[in-house]
């Protein structure tokens, strides 16, 4: 399966009808193999990082801030009230940090050892994308893309492809804030920050970076999942307008930029 890196509504972005290119940006592959464009490299070392570059070139070098500025939006969002046979957790209140926390669960993805993006990106599949995207076809080419993004992270850190992780190894992505675009019962779309960070081994640096992902959630079976259609509708509210730029809580500009830092649920 052909891509291009850039934003899943970009022409060109996926080789892949419309609703299948909402649904692989669902899954949260989007945000190794895609995102929306934006990433930043963060930290002084720089280095290999598992996200994308913008379709417009490589974005400027962004440096964790030396003070610390306390975000004036800080959210502990809900868990969801069980775990499916994925083990990943489900359930979430009816509520608009409901749908946030569902859209943060199916956007972390955690690679070590033989476990691969692959496994991480079917079991987000099977857990949080709605009924009317489950289909084969979807599923197999949304494991065919993480298979390229994980043969792309081996190639990264020098190890051959399809090998298991060493020691110390991984690649993780996990969601550090949000800004909500529009809102109502049913219904909820954001722009999510995460960030992406990968290790190549026990004594190997660390890099990371960021990325700014639009995404939606909807209503459905007493629980949210994201859907095409909700992703869609989410595009269209943000047509034409700026997309959120990027910075990490403690740097003041992350409040500027309007975005609200997650703090873990106790």
């Amino acid at each position: 399966m052909s891509r291009t890196r850039g934003t899943w509504n970009t022409k060109g972005t996926w080789i892949a009808g419309g609703v299948l290119a909402a649904v692989l940006a669902l899954t949260g592959y989007a945000v190794l193999g895609g995102g929306d464009g934006g990433s930043n490299e963060a930290g002084k070392g720089g280095g290999a990082s598992p996200s994308a570059s913008s379709s417009a070139g490589a974005a400027p070098t962004y440096a964790a801030p030396d003070d610390w500025t306390e975000p004036e939006r800080w959210v502990a969002l809900p868990r969801g009230k069980r775990t499916d046979k994925g083990g990943r957790p489900v359930g979430f209140p009816h509520t608009t940090e409901g749908a946030v926390a569902l859209l943060a669960a199916a956007n972390t993805t955690a690679t070590e050892g033989s476990r691969t993006l692959a496994d991480e990106q079917l079991a987000n599949y099977r857990a949080y994308v709605a009924k009317a995207d489950q289909k084969p076809q979807n599923a197999e080419n949304i494991e065919l893309a993480a298979n390229d993004a994980d043969k792309e992270a081996h190639i990264r850190m020098g190890l051959p492809a399809g090998s298991d992780l060493p020691s110390g190894a991984y690649t993780r992505n996990s969601v550090i804030g949000y800004r909500v675009i529009e809102a109502s019962d049913d219904e909820v779309s954001v722009w999510l920050l995460a960030k992406v960070t990968m290790k190549a081994g026990e004594t190997a640096k660390e890099s990371a970076s960021y990325t700014r992902t639009l995404m939606a959630g909807t209503w459905e079976d007493d629980d949210w999942k994201m859907s095409s259609a909700a992703l869609i509708r989410a595009s269209q509210q943000t047509e034409g307008k700026p997309k959120p730029q990027m910075a990490v809580p403690g740097d003041a500009k992350f409040n500027s930029y309007g975005w609200t830092a997650i703090r873990e649920a106790s």
